[in-house]
């Protein structure tokens, strides 16, 4: 630009408030427009001679596009007020409205933050309801927010089928495509789905988003579930407007990296232009439906206000810059319709657009006067909800009797009538009964169909189960653990399974921030109830290294409202598997299932060929009480040996050594649920007794032995002779090398002797 034509820039357009200067550009636009005007249509006709789009359609657009706009322009005015606490807004992407508009309301959405207009437009689905009014309550973080009860900003809705997330660099994608692949596997199994058998499930996201490992996970799975020809009828709608926060996406580029995806069908549509963009939206909307197939709508979108409020764009892009992205600005395209086609007049439009912005303002100020959460209590009452009575019922239910003898055989073949049995078996007897109650189950993850799980412990049961209950994934944890959430939102009980502990970090934010909060986030509207199996901790012998050997359970405890159990023995394997089964069916609870695999063929306990450490299968009327734990001689007080898993017969063994050298009667106390500890319960056996051992197979730091030695504390116990065995701080090697590092039953006896 000339030096001429810089001078000739009006000084409001140097304003460092660019939602001042979009709305101001609005007003003048509207004010200044010369063009032809045409014979006003009617409602049915066409908005512009050739545009798919009628007039009914177009003036629905466009006033959800004006309550978009006015929701950001009134987000703005009213965070420096501290009355509004979100600033993220939608302009410049308002014609998302137009998928809205073209899907239905049973159609299963995951939305990102700039979905304003989409939001406004799908509330027209059901009577009564108003758009305004519940993201006015959103944005001021009300207990009477509809979606969240005032505990973030997310768009969402109950009866609208919008479920919640943060939406943090496109995780909400895996299980996006985890819901669309549960709406057809929900009719192979004969499960009755919530929603019609034809629906759609729709993903928004950013251009920038699309290159994250997240979003081409998803990708990569949409293509490989089409190549085998398998439904997944998914509309990712990619809302391109070239930017992320401040990182210009290449020219081009998402048009060069997704139109020739094979297994993804490409279609563009203009999200700048409703009468141009609604028949491109439109094709790609039936294309999903019919063909129920993954479809990528590349929808063309602007960036207008910058990233959020605290983006002041001034500052890094130059003022030409900004005035050519605010030119594009969709509204001015909209209003430009509406005029050409002697829809409105100047006037009217002007009218409504003031109208519009009366109305956001009325609402947020309504919205102000609602009560805000001010206790922890009524933060956290969705977050982890338990009801221990209806569980305990739940988990020994037992009217399934005639299912399990069609699986089993006979009466003399049912597990309970069988010899005790090592835990790898009584985890797969267990799956056999749980897939026998509760027929909405389902069992997935690599190697788990066929050849039964690399530790053989899902061994027969595709076979016993047929109907695709059981099957294999691709080689992606972040999938499995999308697919879980997918069936969940679909009504059915998940089981995915994880090889290896140390596959879990690859996808921990699947369970992190997306299952687990979804509960937080809807205010206990949406759940997403699955246990997630586990292979996990060391002691292999003769294979390993750290994939293999990952003790780390320090990412999983981290996770608010996460259940982690882990069981030590075959019997208890069970119970607490009914038990954790029971609490995402009745509490819709997310559960870690940590499965020690050095324990999965134990026999014997003290000696070879004892024994000792095969159990009988619990009888149906068993179950486990959820955080309480195994005591092994709770009549003994001159030692407490606290541990789980390996670190249990472990224990044991050392505590017969440690009665022969020191004639200590030593206690050993079984955790089993290592996420919430069960404080309560370790403080008593602490008082109880004289001395005090942690036995945690895991690394030194930050591992479930800080967290029983905190519970000690806390309980006041701490001036009690007190040590921990622990793994060390580094990864496990390779072979014979990895009982270097992590505890022995040697150690166990060490420790003791320094409490003399």
């Amino acid at each position: 630009m000339s030096a001429e034509l810089k001078a000739l820039i009006p000084a409001r357009q140097k304003d460092v408030n660019r939602a001042k200067i979009c709305d101001e550009n609005f007003i003048e636009f509207v004010h200044n427009w010369q063009g032809d005007v045409q014979h006003k249509p009617t409602p049915e006709e066409a908005i512009l001679d050739g545009s798919f789009c009628n007039v009914e359609d177009f003036i629905a657009l466009f006033e959800s596009q004006l309550i978009s706009r006015h929701l950001d322009l009134m987000a703005r005015v009213l965070r420096v007020q501290q009355k509004v606490f979100y600033t993220i807004g939608s302009s410049g992407h308002e014609g998302n409205a137009m998928v809205a508009r073209l899907t239905r309301h049973t159609d299963p959405a995951f939305l990102h933050y700039r979905s304003g207009a989409f939001m406004a437009e799908r509330f027209r689905k059901l009577p009564n309801m108003d758009p305004i009014m519940d993201s006015a309550l959103s944005f001021a973080a009300s207990k009477d927010d509809p979606i969240s009860g005032g505990r973030h900003k997310v768009w969402g809705s109950k009866p609208l089928w919008v479920l919640p997330q943060t939406s943090t660099i496109a995780s909400h994608l895996p299980k996006a495509l985890g819901t669309a692949i549960a709406i057809e596997q929900a009719k192979r199994i004969g499960h009755t789905l919530p929603i019609p058998d034809d629906s759609i499930v729709i993903c928004t996201f950013g251009d920038a988003s699309s290159n994250h490992a997240t979003a081409q996970t998803a990708f990569n799975t949409a293509q490989w579930t089409a190549y085998q020809k398998l439904p997944a009828p998914v509309l990712f709608v990619c809302e391109d407007n070239g930017i992320g926060i401040s990182v210009k996406t290449p020219t081009g580029w998402v048009n060069n990296a997704f139109k020739n995806r094979d297994g993804l069908d490409y279609y563009y549509a203009d999200g700048l232009d409703i009468a141009e963009g609604y028949a491109q939206v439109q094709r790609a909307v039936e294309h999903c439906r019919t063909t129920r197939r993954p479809t990528f709508l590349h929808l063309k979108t602007t960036r207008i206000m910058g990233h959020a409020g605290t983006d002041f764009e001034i500052e890094w892009r130059s003022i030409e810059e900004l005035m050519a992205v605010e030119a594009s600005d969709p509204l001015l395209r909209s209003a430009e319709i509406a005029l050409q086609s002697g829809l409105f007049s100047k006037q009217e439009i002007l009218s409504l657009y003031e109208a519009t912005r009366a109305k956001c303002f009325a609402a947020a100020a309504d919205a102000d006067s609602r009560p805000k959460l001010e206790t922890l209590e009524e933060v956290i009452r969705p977050l982890a909800p338990f009801t221990p009575d209806a569980v305990m019922a739940e988990a020994v239910r037992a009217n399934y009797q005639e299912k399990r003898l069609a699986v089993f055989g006979t009466e003399a073949k049912l597990p309970e009538n069988q010899s005790p049995r090592h835990m790898a078996i009584q985890i797969n007897n267990a799956l056999h009964d749980l897939f026998c109650k509760y027929p909405e189950s389902l069992l997935f993850g690599e190697d788990v169909a066929q050849k039964g799980g690399v530790y053989t412990v899902t061994k027969g049961l595709q076979k016993a189960f047929k109907g695709s209950r059981v099957f294999n994934t691709l080689l992606d944890e972040t999938m499995i653990l999308g697919l879980a959430q997918g069936f969940a939102n679909m009504g059915m009980l998940p089981m995915p399974e994880i090889q290896y502990l140390a596959y879990f970090h690859n996808a921990c934010d699947q369970i992190r921030g997306e299952a687990c909060s979804l509960q937080f986030f809807s205010n206990g509207q949406y759940q997403n109830p699955m246990v997630m199996r586990v292979a996990s901790l060391g002691y292999q012998r003769g294979f390993g290294g750290h994939f293999h050997n990952d003790n780390s359970i320090t990412a999983l405890r981290d996770i608010p409202s996460l259940v982690v159990g882990c069981p030590s023995r075959g019997d208890d394997a069970v119970t607490m598997l009914r038990s954790m089964m029971a609490l995402a069916k009745i509490n819709g609870r997310v559960c870690a299932y940590l499965e020690p695999i050095a324990l999965y063929m134990a026999k014997d306990l003290y000696e070879p060929g004892d024994g000792l450490w095969q159990t009988n299968y619990p009888g149906l009327n068993q179950a486990m009480e959820i955080g309480s734990e195994r005591v092994y001689s709770p009549e003994h007080t001159d030692l407490v040996v606290f541990t789980f898993g390996n670190g249990v017969p472990m224990s044991l063994r050392a505590a017969k050594q440690i009665e022969s050298t020191l004639q200590w009667k030593v206690r050993v106390v079984d955790l089993r649920w290592l996420q919430p500890l069960n404080a309560t319960a370790i403080a008593k056996h602490a008082s109880e007794c004289k001395r005090i051992l942690v036995v945690d197979e895991g690394r030194k730091s930050a591992g479930v032995g800080e967290g029983v030695i905190t519970a000690i504390v806390e309980a006041g116990l701490g001036a009690k002779a007190l040590r921990r065995v622990v793994g060390v701080d580094t990864y496990t090697p390779l072979a014979g090398a990895a009982f270097t590092v992590i505890p022995a039953d040697a150690d166990i006896v060490s420790a003791a002797i320094e409490l003399v």
